[in-house]
Parts: structure tokens; sequence; C-alpha cells
């Protein structure tokens, strides 16, 4: 079983090298932008992409660091992030230990800092209000808190805390959608990890069995469940009380679909998508009031992204009205619309990332 779950995370991590896709035409005015990290072991970078209303996307330039990233995929979800306010912007650098803190203007970024991480090999990030929590993914593997202030990162005291499983592959960490929690995934346990947070610092942490096999990406619902990923081969629900109590709403519904590593929910709460990197597909889930989750497709599959696309990170435009993902093994993002029913309807597709490409964020 250990074996199987090393296989399954070994998957959702791994880079294929194959041709790029040019970017649909059809653009107008700038309505948002994507985000994802070149992730180059030579200097790290975070790529632009400009959003038009039709969703299509145009390469905006790319912004350096100040770090290094890794040069393959860091197996994880939310390398790259926006806070709150969708003006800041932040990133791993995963091959130097450290993480970077943009603003985000019309024209581009506007760099501010990079600081060491508090570990080694940071693989995802979230953010509340002005914390930011890092997951360090290297040795002994830990979560650090730093706050967000007049273009500064500073470490929080107290706030490094070591993970429950101890380093057991984590995928990633986020705050619940009232800045209580912090929770965290670990692959190769299959366990779920929280963090009751007081005055910007985490506590010591609470472990629980997944209900899926090797939970990997998660986004929360509009009433705060926690919906996940589980590489093994479906989707789970939860509901996370306050003091850090995990509970199943919804356990280990199958995608039918290998492989669905990441997740994100749409902007009103009522689906949620999981890239099924073995798969090459994406599989939409409607999530009911009470966080359970259903397929909307019967076999799972909502678009169909081919053989050998090998998708990874998702992210939900600001106005809840595209899906875009990070294609691995074409080396490009693809783009999709969201109907009022759940489905996808691919509108382009932009390629010329890097091999190793990592994360997305869009607003």
């Amino acid at each position: 079983m250990k074996r199987a779950t090393l296989v399954l995370a070994a998957a959702c991590a791994a880079l294929l090298v194959v041709a790029g896709t040019a970017g649909a035409a059809g653009r107008d005015h700038r309505a948002g932008a994507v985000y994802t990290l070149t992730n180059s072991a030579a200097g790290n970078a975070v790529a632009v992409f400009d959003r038009s209303d039709d969703g299509t996307l145009t390469p905006a330039g790319t912004f350096p660091t100040g770090g290094l990233g890794t040069g393959a995929g860091l197996g994880s979800q939310g390398s790259i992030v926006l806070g709150d306010d969708r003006h800041e912007l932040f990133a791993v650098n995963a091959g130097s230990n450290s993480i970077s803190y943009f603003r985000v203007g019309h024209d581009g970024l506007d760099w501010q800092a990079t600081v060491p991480s508090g570990g080694a090999r940071p693989i995802s990030l979230t953010v509340h209000g002005h914390l930011l929590y890092v997951l360090n993914a290297g040795g002994a593997g830990n979560i650090t808190g730093f706050e967000v202030k007049d273009g500064t990162l500073t470490p929080i005291a107290a706030s490094t805390q070591p993970l429950g499983a101890g380093s057991s592959g984590p995928a990633q960490i986020a705050f619940t959608p009232n800045g209580k929690v912090l929770v965290v995934t670990e692959k190769s346990s299959s366990t779920i990890d929280t963090y009751v947070v007081e005055h910007g610092v985490a506590g010591p942490p609470s472990t629980t069995a997944a209900a899926g096999g090797t939970p990997f990406g998660f986004d929360f619902d509009n009433h705060g469940n926690l919906l996940t990923s589980d590489a093994a081969g479906s989707a789970s629900s939860y509901d996370v009380a306050a003091d850090g109590a995990v509970s199943v709403i919804t356990g280990g519904v199958a995608t039918h679909q290998a492989a669905p590593c990441w997740l994100v929910t749409s902007v009103d709460g009522r689906f949620a998508y999981t890239a099924n990197a073995g798969g090459g597909t994406i599989s939409g889930f409607s999530v009911g009031h009470d966080g359970s989750l259903s397929l909307l497709a019967p076999n799972g599959a909502s678009a169909v992204l081919g053989a050998g696309s090998h998708p990874l990170d998702e992210a939900v435009s600001r106005d809840g009205r595209f899906l875009y993902d990070l294609v691995d093994g074409f080396h490009m993002l693809a783009a999709y619309r969201i109907g009022h029913d759940g489905s996808l309807t691919w509108i382009g597709n932009v390629g010329g990332l890097p091999a190793g490409a990592d994360g997305l964020a869009a607003d």
C-alpha cells in the first residue's frame, strides 16, 4: 500500500516534455491576469499572462523572484498565491529555500522582498489578511509564519511548527476561510494536519486520517468545508471545527480518472474540479450545501486534455467565469469557461512555458 501511495505521488509530480500550443485569438481589453512560476534552477521568475474579457490569455512578461527554482515539479498546490486584496503576490523559491513578495500593478509585478522560508524546500503558501504561512517540505519539514507589512516579510516568533506525520510527503498549506485554522495535507501518510492560529501564531499540529488515499491539493467551499483531491483516485470533503477537529462529510468519491492531484472550487462554491495528472482530464463535482460531493459526469471527465497532457495546478478567475490549468506535458496553460451547471467549455491555450513550471494563481 505504501509503495502504491508513493507511485501515485510520483505520478502527480512527474514532468513530460512536448511542444506547446499557441494561444487563442480574439482578445480584447485586460480583465485580469494569471500567474505561474518558471521554477528555473538558474533563476526563478513569475510568468504573467493578461486575461481578456473572453477568458483568453496573452503573455505579459516574466519577473525575477530573486531566488532559485528546482527545474522540476514540486508535487504541491499553492506554490504561488495572491493576497486577499489581489494587490500582493507571493511565490516559493524551492531551490534556494526562500519566498518572494511582489506588489501587483496594471503594468506587471513590483518586487518587494525575498526572505528565507524558515526551513528547506518551500512548496506551498497561504495568506489571510496580513499573515503568510509557508509549508517547508525538506528535511524534517515544518510550517512557518510571517507578517506582511509595508513591503516586508517578517518572521513571526514561535510560529514554526513540525508536521504531524513527520514530513510524510506534504502537499499544501492553507488557512480556513475564517483564518482560525491552518490545514496541511500529507500524501505518504494519507493524513490531514490542522493548526489552531491565535494572534497570528500557529499552535501544535493535530493529525487526522484522511478518508481517501493520498490527500493532495485542496480548497474550501463557501461554508468553510474542506474539499480534497485524493491522488489514489477520489475526492473527499470534511468539516473543520474551530478547535481543528476534522470530521468526514463525503469520503472518497471516485473520479474514475488516474491521479486526481489538484483541486479548486468555483467562486460561488457550488462546484469543485480536480486535475487528474494520470488521466489527462479534469473532473467536475457538484458541492452540496453540507459540503457533500457528487460527480458531474458519470465517467469523471468534465474536460479532456489528451494523452500525455499531465495537467497540474488549477486556478479560477476572480469573476468566477473561467478555469485555468497548467498543462505540464504540453508546457501551456489551458482555459475553460465555467457553465452555470458546472460544465467546462474549452476556449483556448497559450504555450511557451518552460519545463518544470509550477503553481497557478488568477485574479
